[in-house]
């Protein structure tokens, strides 16, 4: 019986390990954020929402209230701005408006080039593509293909999953989980980089295990953090 009993204890601790492992392998799939993660054009989209807004006679928008616009849609991002005025508008109203503040950011992204995209992001996305491990993005922005032909990182993306698929916005996980359903992967098998608290709650609203990254990357409560992507040094564990 004790060498039954050995051999039990043997084979079940054993066994721990093999599950632990492969938990450790179980990241298939890293999802990224597109704004603050890959390229910074976040200054782009403030000029455009600040222009916007003053035309609507609202002068006090400010870097405040486009820090509640991270991570959220076009027409999410259109309420914080119009909550800062009196006057009422129409749906067709709203959606006109922001079409007009896309106008404007559209045409600044033609600035847009390779050195603009963030330190390690190009790297990480190697790294990713040699080890096997596929690649996609997941942003609420529509202009989303746009941004990564002209920075050229397409060629490194096996998805991309952008305001054109979706109909809600984060924290709503359904960003992250048509990336994760266009990669053919299970949303535990991936993992999201973000930079906002809503696309971190996002993500793990979705099931997924998060690294965050960005200045605030300590405050977001993702599961790994960085300051960026070239800070990231320990892949082999987050993997």
């Amino acid at each position: 019986m004790t060498f039954i009993n050995h051999l039990r204890t043997f084979l079940s601790t054993n066994r721990k390990i093999f599950l632990q492992e492969e938990e450790k392998k179980m990241i298939r799939g890293v999802i990224f954020d597109l704004d603050g993660v890959l390229v910074s054009t976040d200054e782009l989209h403030y000029q455009a929402w600040k222009r916007l807004a003053n035309e609507l006679g609202i002068m006090d928008f400010g870097r405040k209230d486009n820090e509640r616009q991270r991570g959220v849609s076009r027409m999410a991002s259109l309420e914080i701005v119009l909550e800062k005025g009196t006057k009422k508008y129409t749906d067709e109203e709203k959606r006109a408006l922001a079409e007009k503040k896309n106008d404007y950011y559209k045409k600044s992204l033609q600035s847009l080039s390779p050195e603009d995209v963030l330190p390690g992001a190009k790297e990480a996305l190697e790294m990713l593509r040699e080890r096997g491990v596929l690649t996609a993005v997941g942003s609420a922005s529509k202009n989303a293909p746009e941004i990564l032909e002209r920075i050229e990182l397409m060629p490194l993306l096996d998805k991309i999953s952008c305001g054109l698929d979706i109909t809600r916005s984060k924290p709503d996980p359904e960003v992250f989980l048509v990336a994760a359903e266009k990669l053919g992967l299970a949303p535990e098998d991936c993992l999201v980089v973000e930079d906002s608290a809503a696309g971190i709650q996002a993500a793990r609203n979705g099931g997924m295990k998060t690294l965050a990254v960005g200045p605030l990357s300590g405050q977001l409560g993702g599961d790994f953090e960085a300051r960026n992507l070239s800070s990231v040094e320990n892949w082999d564990e987050i993997l």
